[in-house]
């Protein structure tokens, strides 16, 4: 597989050959165009976004071929690479997508995740972590939940007689209860696990289970339903 990256190296050549010679040719230009080889996806997929049937260009996972021949899940713009989703649904892209491109089996991967996430297994892996840009004085409508969290906090923060912590901005780290966004500087209180199946685990696994004509709700609904 490893020899693969010279023919698109090769590639590469003939096509700046060819655009540079029609361009002196046909328009007496000379070209500043250069194309390189990349990268040499094994598998390639594009997601769906949610709500809709299609993907997007800046969204995209595959598996690359190394230039020693071995094999890596590479993730761009995806959940799995940003800071403000859940380690848990970050951990599970990672595996659900390892198993998809290896044409493993992955239904008791996502089934024993959810039977974690109620069993209260991963709590810890639920936090979200996102940056208060403004002073909290500032958000006065549409308060995010992350900012709704900060200011809860100022608030027992105060009733301690402790300092802000929040009031300036900075980051938090947080989570969200059944009574709502709370950061995990304050007494824990039971957490809404349905919110993180139905925000978290749900759109990292149909975003590539719908390619498959597959779906969370398939895979779980029998399963959800001991839980109400």
């Amino acid at each position: 597989m490893a020899k693969a990256h010279q023919p698109g190296k090769s590639l590469a050549t003939v096509l700046n050959n060819w655009w540079r010679e029609h361009l002196q040719r046909e328009y007496n230009l000379t070209s500043y165009l250069e194309i390189e080889f990349e990268t040499l996806f094994k598998r390639f997929v594009m997601p769906t976004i949610r709500g809709l049937e299609v993907g997007s260009k800046k969204r995209y996972a595959g598996q690359v071929v190394q230039a020693d021949g071995s094999l890596k899940t590479l993730f761009k713009g995806l959940e799995n690479v940003r800071t403000d989703w859940t380690l848990m649904a970050r951990e599970l892209q990672q595996q659900l997508y390892n198993k998809v491109f290896a044409e493993q089996d992955y239904k008791a991967l996502i089934t024993n995740t959810v039977a974690d996430i109620h069993a209260g297994l991963v709590d810890d892996k639920l936090i979200y972590r996102k940056r208060i840009r403004r002073p909290l004085a500032e958000y006065s409508k549409n308060i995010p939940p992350h900012v709704q969290a900060a200011n809860k906090t100022e608030q027992w923060l105060a009733e301690q007689g402790l300092d802000s912590r929040y009031n300036e901005g900075g980051w938090i780290e947080y989570v969200i209860t059944k009574q709502g966004p709370q950061s995990i500087d304050m007494p824990p209180l039971p957490l809404d696990y349905e919110h993180y199946i139905e925000r978290q685990l749900m759109p990292v696994v149909d975003g590539i289970l719908n390619l498959l004509g597959d779906s969370f709700a398939r895979l779980t609904d029998q399963q959800l339903g001991l839980f109400e």
